[in-house]
This record gives structure tokens, sequence and C-alpha cells, in this order.
């Protein structure tokens, strides 16, 4: 029997607390400590190798990101007691980097082109993050009451998706249809409706799973889909491949159409619908690859990234992924040093798309391995809540947000390093952008809220009384 067994029939679920049972509420606070004391020395660090002297916002830049995640831990003690004592302090931890990297590139000034300053604008939007996070925990009674709104999130993450197609894309998006402008402010709704999408995914499968896992026809040893079932693949498939069409955004359809799929394959514990998939996947790119030069840009530029230093580069290529690799040699096993690199040569995306760049050849290959540990703890912890999750909607929910966060690092780390035509996402907590870091903040709130029901103790059961 699987370890994601929807069901309740096996007895006492995997994760039920005992009475009594430790909250880890102190874990939590101690290694806040440190998620906070590691950014802190990076930026001293930074501004030892550039200025020759300790930062002078140092103390303050401590004392900020310190005050948000006190505030969140105190949260989380009086409204999610149980939750996962290590979620919080690793999405801390990566936010703390990423503010550091993106000022540190800031120092580098004019030597970057289109420099602005980025680092106290994305302090801010992590502060929004934390409240968003501080929202979800406080006014959200429990994840189940998600599952009322199901369809409700389809239509919303739908409309979320449309929007910025209809809107004219600025000369800045670089072809790609993905930003809504207000004032000097933009936000990509796809950074939201990757969370809402997986709400209606959870509540869709829930109700379907035993239909899509119980009928089908066996063919060569596989088990597939009745033509009447394949509907909401089909759906699903066809909307990737509309954004990708209209948005021109590889990275959104890439991750939407795996979010669903490796749900589906959770839900019903069908091989055939993983196959089923990479074959409608392949067969897409392969469509809009062929028809659509923003994409066969992209393609082309996977296949040749030093095309674009040649003396005659193909029209629209970009420098930036050969400036990645030449990064990612520089920095060797061990990097040059925080401060001590050359990651402005990327250009205006050394601190946005290409941020894992800057971290490779500023921390070298040992670094991005560590950092790599603690997005794959992130992964880990939303899947042992999976396991925990007493109800099958917790199950798939926990999944589904876990498996968009590992599938957005995934096709971010493939693109930057070459093994994946580069998609234009942003690196979860780290990269610049205001959007991806509170839409993830509130998928981490919403991985805890789950956590903390599934390791709340259950009530002891009522003794018999003899008369």
């Amino acid at each position: 029997m699987s370890a994601f067994q929807l069901s309740g029939r096996t007895g006492r679920p995997v994760g039920l607390g005992s009475p009594g049972a430790p909250n880890r509420r102190n874990t939590e606070l101690g290694l806040l400590a440190f998620a906070v004391l590691l950014p802190t020395l990076a930026y001293a660090n930074v501004g030892l190798a550039v200025d020759r002297r300790l930062p002078a916002g140092m103390l303050e830049y401590g004392l900020g990101i310190g005050a948000l995640a006190l505030v969140a831990h105190l949260v989380m003690r009086r409204f999610a007691p149980y939750a996962d004592p290590l979620l919080l302090p690793l999405a801390t931890l990566l936010n703390g980097l990423g503010l550091v990297m993106i000022w540190r590139l800031d120092k580098a000034g004019p030597l970057l082109q289109h420099n602005a300053p980025a680092a106290p604008f994305q302090l801010l939007w992590s502060a929004l993050g934390v409240a968003l996070f501080i929202g979800v925990i406080t006014l959200l009674k429990g994840h189940l009451a998600l599952q009322r709104y199901t369809y409700v999130s389809m239509a919303a993450a739908l409309a979320l998706l449309a929007a910025p197609a209809f809107l004219p894309a600025r000369r800045s998006d670089f072809g790609a249809k993905i930003w809504i402008h207000a004032g000097g402010f933009s936000i990509q709704p796809g950074e939201f409706a990757k969370i809402i999408l997986a709400v209606f995914f959870a509540g869709y499968l829930t109700v379907n799973r035993d239909a899509l896992a119980l009928a089908s026809r066996r063919v060569l040893g596989l088990y597939l889909p009745r033509g009447r079932d394949l509907g909401p693949i089909l759906v699903v498939w066809a909307l990737s491949i509309l954004i990708l069409v209209f948005e021109t955004d590889l990275g959104s359809s890439l991750l939407f159409f795996g979010l669903f799929v490796v749900m589906l394959y959770v839900a019903t514990e069908r091989t055939s619908w993983i196959v089923f998939g990479l074959l409608l996947a392949t067969a897409g790119a392969a469509l809009v690859g062929s028809t659509e030069q923003h994409v066969r840009i992209r393609i082309n530029a996977w296949l040749d990234p030093m095309a674009a230093f040649g003396p005659h580069p193909p029209a629209g290529t970009t420098e930036q992924i050969g400036q990645a690799l030449f990064a990612f040699g520089t920095g060797g096993v061990t990097g040059a040093g925080l401060g001590q690199g050359r990651s402005w040569l990327i250009g205006f995306a050394a601190k946005s798309d290409f941020i894992l760049g800057s971290f490779g050849e500023e921390l070298g290959l040992t670094g991005l391995m560590a950092l790599f540990v603690v997005y794959g703890l992130v992964v880990q912890r939303a899947l042992r809540t999976a396991l925990a999750a007493r109800d099958p909607f917790g199950k798939l929910l926990a999944v589904g947000l876990g498996s968009a966060f590992a599938l957005q690092v995934f096709v971010v780390a493939g693109g930057v390093t070459g093994l994946i035509p580069l998609t234009g996402m942003t690196m979860p907590f780290m990269a610049q952008g205001g959007s991806s870091v509170v839409a993830n903040w509130a998928l981490v709130a919403l991985l805890l809220k789950i956590s903390d029901s599934a390791r709340r103790p259950a009530p002891e059961p009522t003794r018999a009384v003899r008369a």
C-alpha cells in the first residue's frame, strides 16, 4: 500500500501526534536564530570584501530580519503551535541570503548595466510576504476550509493567468506577457496562480480520484485512462499550451502542467498518467517550439549558448546563458568569495533570473550544493507533511505545494546551468521579484497550517464508565 494512501482505512495516520507530544516551537526559535545570524555574517563579509569595512547598515539589516522572523515565530506559537519547526527557519535563511546577494550586486553600481538599487525594495517585499504569511496563519482556521472553494479557485487561477495576455507587453518584458504593471510597480500573477491551482487540483482529485484510478484499460503493460476520463488532463494541457502561445511563458507552462501530472499520479498511483503526460508535454513543446519565434530563440540559445559571442550572433540571442556558465566555471569548487566575483557581467538578470549564477561564482559548487540542500529540505518537509496529513485533501494539497516549489527550483536551476531551455522564472525566495517572494511566503504558510493539523495531538478517547 502506498505511503500516500489517501483513504482513512489504514487506521492510525502516520503523523498523528500523541497527547502531550512536544510542539517543537523552541527548536524553531533556535533554528531561526541561526537563520538570521548566517545572512547577517554574509552581509558583513560582503562589506569587508567590497569596502574593506563593516557595512554601515549591518545592525539594521540583522535587526530587521530578526524582527520579521520573531514576529512570525510568535504568531506560530499562538495560532499553529504544532506546525513543522523547520519550514519557517528554512524560508528565513533563503530570503536572507537572497537579500545579501541582491545588495552585493547593488554595490556593483555602474558596472552592472541598468542597475538600480533593488535591495531596499526586496526587503519591503519580504516584509509584505511575512505579513501575508501572518495573515494566512491567523485567519485561515484550517486547510479544509479551502476545499469548499475548489471551482472558485479554478476561476480565480484562470483569471490571474489570463490577465497579462490582454495587456500590452513593455519592451523591458522581453516578449513575455507575464507581468501586470501599475504605476511604478509590477506583479507576476502566475506566482499566485500556482498556489491557487494546487488548491483546485487537490479539491478536484480528492473527489474524482477513484474514477481516474480504477477505470482504465491495460495496453502493453500500461493502464491507459478511458477516453471520458482524459478530459481534465487535456484541458490542463491545452491551458498550458495557450499560456505558451499567448504569453510566451515557457516556465509557467512547464510548472502548471507538471504540477497537475504529479498530483494526478499521487492521487491515482497509475504510472500511465506520467507516460501520457510526458507524451503530451513533448508534443506540445515540439509544436509550439517550431511555430513561436520567442520559444524557438530560447531553444536555439540552449542548444548553442556560445553563439552569442560569435562574429554573427543570431537575432534575438542573449549572452546571459554563456556568461552564467563562465561564472560557474570561475567559481570552481569553493568560489571566489562573497563580494569578490564579477557577476555583474551577466547583466541586469544577475540578481533576478540568473542569481544562481551569481551564487555559483562567489560560493562555488560547494555553496550551490548547500543551497540546493536547503531547497531540498523545504520539499522534504512538504512531502513529510503530506505523509502525516489526516485527510485526502490535505495530503494532495501538501504534495501539490511541495511539487510546485520543487518544479520551480528545477526549471530555474536547469535553465541557468544549461540543462533545459531558459524559462524566465525566478528562484524562490532568493531572486529579485516582489511577486515571487510574497507568493512563496504564502505557500510556506499553507504548508505550516496543514502540518499543524497533522501533528496536533488527537483527543484522548473517552473512557466508558460502568454503571
